[in-house]
Order: structure tokens, then C-alpha cells, then sequence
């Protein structure tokens, strides 16, 4: 990587928490220039524009988080095991995250009236998200260890992500972590009741980091 670029992501993680605190209306030139150290010419040297720079700084956390959720919900073990394990990293895995919460739940708020740009960058994302646990669906299906009658691919996936970033929010506003856990805790339970042959017990549930 040469030093052009280095410079680039690293002004695109300076910017990350910014954005996904303030908005883009909201996060002003000065605010990029005081965390990354430089001046206006330094920064539009490498992006050509705010929207572009906010843009990438999206990207970026919305990478890291998927990191962070993906965390045990590997390629390998039940489909059902898997999609819980994504659930309960949505409450529990909170440290590593880019500041400010969840970018697609910011992102998708913060250009709800306006930022086509943005806007198209927030729905790849949830689209991403969603496909992700519709393949996990779809090929424990194929493979006898979930309910196809009762498993609609599709539905789950708006389901758990519906429920998921509705419950961030209230629990957001209200300041409590609890109406999260109160979803999470309703979806696990929904999942089981696709498991094809027995259910599996939890026991008991970690605390939030």
C-alpha cells in the first residue's frame, strides 16, 4: 500500500465515527478536519467530494460490523445454530463496532428524505444482510435441518432484520438495553421452532459487552 493510500484510509476511519454520530447534514468540514489532522486541500485531495468521502466512511463501518456479527455464525454447523448465533452477536458483540451504533440503522434515518447516494449505499447493505440469512435458510432447507413448510426464506430474513434494528432503536431511545435482548430472546425461540428434528436448549444467555 503505497502512502497516498494509506492517508486515504485513514482518513476514511477518522471519519467513520463522525458520520455515523452526526449524519452527513450534520458532520461539518471542520469536524473531518480536527479528526484527521487536516487541512480542506488535504482531505478533498483524496476524495473527490463530502458524499464520496461519506460514502466509503459508510462502507467502512458497515464492514466492520459485519465482521463483528459474523463472529461463530460460520459456513460450517446447523442452519439454525448459525442464525442464532448471528442474532445474539447483534446484542452481545457490541466492542469493535465504529462509534455511534449501527451504521445501517444511522444511515438509513439520516438519508430518509434526501441523499440518493447514500441512500443506495444503506439498501446494498441490508440487501447484503438479508441474502446472507436467506442463504443460510435456503441450504438448511436443502439439507433437512429446518422446516420447509414453515421456513419462508424471504420472510425470515425481513423478520430477523426488522425486529433486530427495530429493537435497537427503542432500546436506543429509551436508553435500556433490555427491549433488545426482549427481541432477541422472541427470535431465538422462533428459530428453534425451525429446527427439523428436536429442539435444541440454550442455557442461559450472556450478558451484553
Amino acid at each position: 500500500m503505497t502512502k497516498g493510500e494509506e492517508t486515504r484510509q485513514e482518513i476514511i476511519r477518522s471519519a467513520a465515527p463522525i458520520f455515523n454520530r452526526k449524519g452527513f447534514e450534520g458532520t461539518a468540514l471542520s469536524d473531518l478536519m480536527k479528526a484527521t489532522g487536516l487541512k480542506k486541500g488535504g482531505i478533498y485531495r483524496h476524495f473527490e467530494s463530502k458524499e464520496q468521502l461519506a460514502g466509503e466512511a459508510f462502507d467502512y463501518a458497515w464492514r466492520t460490523a459485519v465482521e463483528i456479527r459474523r463472529l461463530g455464525a460460520t459456513e460450517e454447523g446447523h442452519a439454525v445454530d448459525r442464525l442464532k448465533e448471528m442474532v445474539r452477536n447483534f446484542a452481545e458483540r457490541r466492542e469493535g463496532l465504529v462509534p455511534g451504533g449501527c451504521p445501517l440503522l444511522n444511515t438509513a434515518v439520516d438519508t430518509d428524505s434526501g441523499n440518493r447516494v447514500l441512500r443506495a449505499r444503506a439498501r446494498k447493505a441490508l440487501e447484503d444482510w438479508r441474502g446472507r440469512i436467506r442463504r443460510i435458510a435456503t441450504d438448511g432447507i436443502a439439507r433437512g435441518e429446518m422446516e420447509r413448510k414453515s421456513c419462508d426464506p424471504e420472510k425470515l430474513s425481513a423478520m430477523v432484520v426488522g425486529m433486530l434494528e427495530g429493537s435497537l432503536m427503542i432500546s436506543r431511545l429509551e436508553k435500556s438495553n433490555e427491549p433488545m435482548l426482549w427481541a432477541c430472546d422472541h427470535l431465538e425461540k422462533h428459530l428453534e421452532s425451525l429446527r427439523r428434528g428436536g429442539k435444541r436448549v440454550r442455557a442461559g444467555r450472556r450478558k451484553p459487552r
